[in-house]
């Protein structure tokens, strides 16, 4: 008798609808594994095929952020631009076809109220097929997973979330390290089997890293198995979230995130991350030495006359030492190019309003203040910088 009592009867139930006889499924054939040197060089391969041009190919991506971050309205939004051919994100546009999402850790009433926020009115895709309830992997849940895409040969994409649900016990005498490679292991044969984009919604440390990769929970057999590794950190300044990528097939890259309360879509910001992450002040400055290298504190003055002339020439220099502007000896700035989201292992919780910067409270002798919690409004403190939010 199974482990799990639980049968994928819900997997099989969709849809209930009477629907014509499905067409004859094609067997699939193995995927070869081995090849001579000269063979392997001549072969042709395919592109990876893309569920979201640069950030998800298929293979198995794992999506990771802490606690009531937005994982799930994250992936569920992503869920919705694929099935229904939509754009993800509200910027990249996505070829479409059927997902699966397993939303394991929601109800049907939930998951009604989240789609009809992110939908506004425009009808729901036929192809996003919605289960909550599944056996896992070793159980019975791959070969219900399986089963779903042998009916839905177009299939785009797969999402579980979250992964917990579905990894199953460890396999006894294994070390913790190999436990969760066989994990992933099941996710990963189904996505090269199929082609398709496997997304295991997961958790990360509660300890933050400069390295996004270590804060994957669990050990790093997890990050390992996987093709990609997806880690959304919260933000500051004018971005809710970061999101990390990096992975076999996937450039590494980061970008900048809002979330749209009003309809529960993380819309993706345009330039560099650190354009959004840094306050208004610092944001504005960063802008016009782009487009005008070599400015001076006047010269940003001249152009931007909405800003304080001696608040400009604190917060030139302070960006020249924060590393986001370089200085020459005659006083004018250029663009950092090099310079990265900095910052980001202390961040706050997801605002429509961001926090107050440190630099409103930095004097002689003090520590960078602490990052205010959720707030609708400002935290409290010197305008030394006139409207900078964040360093």
């Amino acid at each position: 008798m199974s482990a799990n009592p639980i049968p994928p009867l819900h997997l099989y139930s969709v849809p209930s609808d009477p629907q014509p006889a499905p067409p004859e499924l094609t067997k699939r054939e193995r995927p070869r594994t081995a090849w001579t040197a000269d063979q392997l060089m001549a072969a042709d391969f395919p592109e990876p095929k893309w569920a979201v041009p640069g950030i998800l190919a298929e293979g198995v991506s794992l999506l990771a952020g802490p606690p009531k971050v937005g994982k799930s309205w994250l992936s569920l939004g992503l869920a919705l631009a694929v099935a229904s051919g939509g754009y993800a994100f509200d910027s990249l546009p996505v070829d479409s076809g059927p997902v699966l999402y397993l939303a394991l850790e929601d109800t049907p009433r939930r998951l009604k109220t989240r789609m009809g926020k992110m939908l506004g009115g425009r009808p729901a895709p036929a192809g996003l097929t919605l289960v909550t309830e599944c056996p896992p992997f070793p159980q019975g849940g791959s070969d219900a997973i399986a089963g779903w895409l042998e009916r839905n040969p177009n299939a785009r994409m797969v999402v579980i979330d979250v992964f917990a649900k579905m990894r199953g016990q460890a396999p006894q005498g294994v070390s913790a390290y190999d436990a969760d490679y066989v994990a992933v292991g099941y996710a990963k044969r189904i996505a090269d089997h199929y082609g398709i984009a496997v997304v295991l919604v997961h958790h990360v440390r509660k300890m933050a890293s400069e390295d996004f990769l270590t804060e994957v929970s669990g050990t790093n057999g997890i990050a390992g198995a996987a093709d990609a590794t997806l880690v959304l950190k919260r933000a500051r300044g004018q971005a809710d979230g970061i999101l990390h990528v990096t992975g076999r097939d996937v450039d590494e890259a980061e970008y900048a995130l809002q979330f749209q309360a009003a309809s529960g879509a993380w819309h993706m910001l345009d330039g560099p991350v650190t354009d959004h992450t840094i306050g208004d002040t610092r944001a504005a400055i960063l802008r016009h030495v782009r487009t005008h290298v070599g400015a001076r504190p006047k010269d940003i003055v001249a152009a931007l006359p909405q800003l304080d002339a001696d608040n400009v020439r604190r917060t030139c220099s302070r960006m020249a030492a924060d590393g986001q502007l370089t200085k020459d000896g005659t006083g004018r700035y250029y663009p950092n190019t090099e310079t990265r989201t900095e910052g980001t292992a202390e961040v706050s919780h997801l605002s429509d309003c961001p926090n107050t910067s440190p630099d409103l409270h930095e004097e002689v002798g003090q520590p960078q203040s602490r990052l205010s919690h959720l707030s609708d409004s400002r935290s409290a403190g010197d305008n030394s910088e006139g409207t900078d939010r964040g360093a």
